[in-house]
């Protein structure tokens, strides 16, 4: 008998689909803060932007896997990206028409999230329906390094896009990148279980009742979910507010050099997923959490410092001297926060019994990542009246002091070894 394939037809179309979507909505949300800045939006405008470009997700996510539990995997993806591909060719409509503005730019963003709440969770759902248990590792794999290679080349594409042509442009090609997911998405063979007839619709709130109950029992997960809570509050607005906002008035650099920054944050991202797997052992995840704290903290010191006017004015704001270390600092954090993120889900997997698992997950990932719509909306709001370095600086001090607290508390704690 044949030995099936793992790379079955299946599993292809999905990888298809989610590598078009990802690298079409990667370039769009790269771009969006240089062209808010552009058409005269300041960093609190970028900062609101963030702030509805995440809000909606944290807020369905949890929903979203209920949901993608209960009905038809194949027709949630396929909606939500047929959807997205409309709302964005909307954009691509009211940009060439000149009626675009940041209020319906908003609006149709908050749209786009909430309809990525509900594909994510189904997407990652269906897939030991189209793949067999022992190729399931594989294929996590695959998608992951597919996500990183997307957002790696996205920030390149997307700024020369914005560049060569225009916003209306980098619309279209968003919005056919989705529909083009959604056309992949409509071949893939999937056979939908009804699991809707025995459930009460209560069950959705009681469950996500008991899943915070779990957490709020178990010290090592909630203290794990309040200290990334504090990262993506901190750090993670860095990325999306506070470096659009410093390229655009305090350097000197043609903007392909900004697409070159935020390239290097995700080749970070695909270095530290590897060298975790190089540290972290099977029965402690603590050491490389460790290391990955310690790493975080050097490069935001050596990040925060580079945004000084002092040190700018001994390297100069165009050359390449700075931008080397501009962009060394940006690519040891994000590879730092990938190795915090990969043990955070092996201590998850190890202290969560299997009932629990996939709600424990999802409301981890609300608590958590709940930090950067707040963040955002801060740094938008402080950046505008306070100095970008004395801002940084001072968000790194309280980094370093909650950091150095939590690995004291990790170094006695037995339970995460």
């Amino acid at each position: 008998m044949k030995k099936e394939k793992w790379l079955n037809k299946n599993l292809l179309l999905l990888l298809a689909g989610r590598t078009v979507s990802d690298i079409g909505s990667s370039i769009q949300m790269v771009v969006m803060p240089l062209y808010i800045l552009d058409i005269g939006g300041s960093a609190k405008i970028v900062g609101l932007f963030s702030f509805f470009y995440l809000l909606p997700i944290l807020l369905i996510y949890p929903f979203g896997g209920v949901f993608g539990d209960r009905f038809n995997r194949k027709k949630i993806m396929l909606y939500a990206d047929l959807f997205s591909g409309i709302a964005i060719l909307i954009l691509a409509y009211l940009s060439k028409t000149n009626q675009l503005n940041i209020f319906l730019l908003l609006i149709i963003q908050i749209i786009v999230s909430t309809l990525f709440g509900f594909f994510d969770p189904a997407s990652k759902g269906i897939l030991p329906q189209i793949v067999k248990n022992d190729y399931l590792k594989k294929a996590n794999a695959s998608i992951a390094s597919l996500r990183l290679i997307a957002a790696i080349l996205a920030p390149i594409i997307g700024v020369w896009i914005y560049i060569k042509f225009n916003i209306t442009i980098l619309f279209i090609f968003n919005g056919i990148s989705f529909l083009l997911s959604a056309l992949s998405e409509t071949f893939i063979n999937y056979k939908h279980i009804n699991r809707t007839k025995n459930i009460k619709n209560s069950s959705i709130i009681k469950d996500l009742i008991i899943g915070f109950k779990f957490i709020k029992n178990h010290k090592t997960i909630l203290n794990l979910c309040l200290y990334f809570m504090m990262i993506f509050t901190l750090v993670n607005p860095v990325f999306t507010v506070v470096l659009p906002f410093f390229f655009r008035k305090s350097l000197n650099y043609p903007d392909t050099y900004y697409g070159f920054m935020q390239a290097s944050l995700f080749v970070g991202a695909l270095v530290g997923s590897i060298t975790v797997g190089f540290l972290i052992k099977e029965k402690n995840s603590k050491i490389p959490l460790i290391y990955g704290i310690s790493l975080l903290t050097f490069a935001l010191i050596g990040f925060s410092t580079l945004l000084f006017p002092s040190v700018i004015n001994i390297f100069g704001n165009d050359s390449l001297l700075y931008i080397f270390l501009l962009i060394l600092t940006m690519f040891l954090m994000y590879g730092s926060l990938m190795s915090i993120n990969i043990p955070l889900q092996t201590i998850i997997q190890q202290t969560t019994p299997e009932e629990y698992l996939s709600r424990v997950f999802s409301l981890v990932s609300m608590i958590a990542k709940g930090g950067g719509p707040l963040g955002a909306l801060i740094y938008g709001l402080v950046i505008e009246k306070a100095s970008i370095h004395i801002s940084v600086m001072i968000a790194t001090i309280i980094i370093v002091i909650i950091s150095s607290q939590f690995i004291k508390s990790l170094l006695k704690n037995k339970e995460t070894s």
